[in-house]
């Protein structure tokens, strides 16, 4: 089976995660696939700019303190996704998703784009596995792995804001 590499990342700020309706009819977070010479990091950073057009900062620590040779802070998981045949490529595919937890760079817009269906979906919300309207039709449950994933999202960068400060 045809493989992608991708990256997903948690946008997490104020008891909150950002996430978007999919064209294949998922609420997601920010991201996608990694281009040639980029590692996963710059990846994550890049695909979280591009669709939200916020600046963010990769939560995580490098373990052991390693600095040589360089490292880089590991995913969250890396899932692995099957995905269907669709207009972009020739047949079902799977996306090994590497998944990262961000959060704003301090004094960033926390302003997501009006088009393309982001929202900011709370703690509560997640918790009691809500239902959100997409733009283009009826209310449609997070995925159990995003909703899942979003929570610890916020706890991450809560805990992340404790220590920054």
């Amino acid at each position: 089976m045809e493989r992608h590499f991708t990256v997903s990342g948690f946008v997490s700020e104020g008891g909150r995660t950002a996430l978007h309706w999919h064209r294949h009819g998922l609420w997601l977070p920010p991201g996608g696939h990694i281009e040639r010479d980029e590692d996963p990091v710059q990846a994550v950073i890049r695909e979280v700019l591009e669709e939200t057009e916020l600046h963010v900062q990769v939560l995580g620590q490098i373990p052991l303190g390693i600095t040589e040779p360089p490292q880089l802070p590991p995913p969250v998981t890396i899932g692995v996704y099957d995905i269907p045949r669709d207009s972009r490529t020739d047949g079902p595919h799977q996306h090994i998703d590497f998944v990262y937890f961000t959060r704003p760079l301090p004094g960033s817009s926390l302003q997501l784009p009006e088009v393309l269906g982001w929202t900011w979906v709370d703690e509560q919300q997640l918790r009691e596995g809500a239902t959100l309207t997409p733009p283009d039709g009826p209310p449609t449950p997070i995925p159990d792995d995003v909703r899942r994933l979003g929570l610890a999202a916020i706890a991450a960068a809560a805990a992340a804001a404790t220590t920054a400060v």
